[in-house]
Protein backbone atom coordinates (compact mmCIF):
# COMPACT_ATOMS: atom_id res chain seq x y z
CA UNK A 1 0.00 0.00 0.00
CA UNK A 2 1.44 3.44 -1.04
CA UNK A 3 1.08 6.20 1.73
CA UNK A 4 0.78 9.17 -0.95
CA UNK A 5 -3.18 9.85 0.84
CA UNK A 6 -1.46 10.41 4.06
CA UNK A 7 0.93 12.95 1.92
CA UNK A 8 -1.35 15.23 0.77
CA UNK A 9 -3.61 15.35 4.10
CA UNK A 10 -0.18 16.37 5.59
CA UNK A 11 0.41 18.87 3.31
CA UNK A 12 -3.19 20.30 3.39
CA UNK A 13 -2.57 20.38 7.25
CA UNK A 14 0.54 22.70 6.83
CA UNK A 15 -1.04 24.84 4.50
CA UNK A 16 -3.80 25.51 6.79
CA UNK A 17 -1.53 26.07 9.70
CA UNK A 18 0.26 28.70 7.88
CA UNK A 19 -2.59 30.84 6.97
CA UNK A 20 -3.11 32.86 10.40
CA UNK A 21 0.95 33.01 10.01
CA UNK A 22 0.31 34.64 6.81
CA UNK A 23 -2.64 36.74 7.85
CA UNK A 24 -0.52 37.96 11.02
CA UNK A 25 1.78 38.98 9.31
CA UNK A 26 -0.03 40.96 6.25
CA UNK A 27 -2.17 43.29 8.85
CA UNK A 28 1.19 44.02 10.68
CA UNK A 29 2.98 44.88 7.39
CA UNK A 30 0.07 47.49 6.78
CA UNK A 31 -0.32 48.48 10.23
CA UNK A 32 3.21 49.43 10.64
CA UNK A 33 3.13 51.50 7.35
CA UNK A 34 0.30 53.44 8.65
CA UNK A 35 1.74 54.02 11.64
CA UNK A 36 5.37 55.30 9.93
CA UNK A 37 2.76 57.32 6.92
CA UNK A 38 1.14 58.56 10.70
CA UNK A 39 4.35 60.16 11.78
CA UNK A 40 5.93 61.08 8.65
CA UNK A 41 3.22 62.65 6.89
CA UNK A 42 0.72 63.42 9.10
CA UNK A 43 -2.69 64.77 8.08
CA UNK A 44 -5.75 66.44 10.00
CA UNK A 45 -8.62 64.14 7.92
CA UNK A 46 -6.73 61.00 7.10
CA UNK A 47 -5.91 58.53 9.37
CA UNK A 48 -2.92 56.03 7.68
CA UNK A 49 -3.14 53.64 9.84
CA UNK A 50 -6.67 52.76 9.57
CA UNK A 51 -7.18 52.58 6.59
CA UNK A 52 -4.04 50.41 6.09
CA UNK A 53 -5.04 48.18 8.50
CA UNK A 54 -8.57 48.10 6.83
CA UNK A 55 -6.43 46.90 3.43
CA UNK A 56 -4.14 44.67 5.21
CA UNK A 57 -7.58 42.74 6.59
CA UNK A 58 -9.46 42.52 3.05
CA UNK A 59 -5.72 41.71 1.59
CA UNK A 60 -5.48 38.90 4.01
CA UNK A 61 -8.79 37.47 3.58
CA UNK A 62 -8.63 37.45 0.00
CA UNK A 63 -5.61 35.31 0.36
CA UNK A 64 -7.18 32.86 3.00
CA UNK A 65 -10.21 32.38 0.27
CA UNK A 66 -8.04 31.98 -2.51
CA UNK A 67 -5.34 29.54 -0.86
CA UNK A 68 -8.73 26.90 0.90
CA UNK A 69 -10.08 27.40 -3.02
CA UNK A 70 -6.64 26.25 -4.08
CA UNK A 71 -6.63 23.27 -1.31
CA UNK A 72 -10.40 22.14 -2.39
CA UNK A 73 -9.29 21.78 -6.25
CA UNK A 74 -6.92 19.60 -5.84
CA UNK A 75 -9.03 18.00 -3.40
CA UNK A 76 -10.66 16.00 -6.81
Amino acid sequence: MENKPNNKRSGKWLALINIPIQMGVIIFLFSYLGDWLDENHPHPKVYYNKVLVMVGVFLALYNVIRQVNEINKDKD
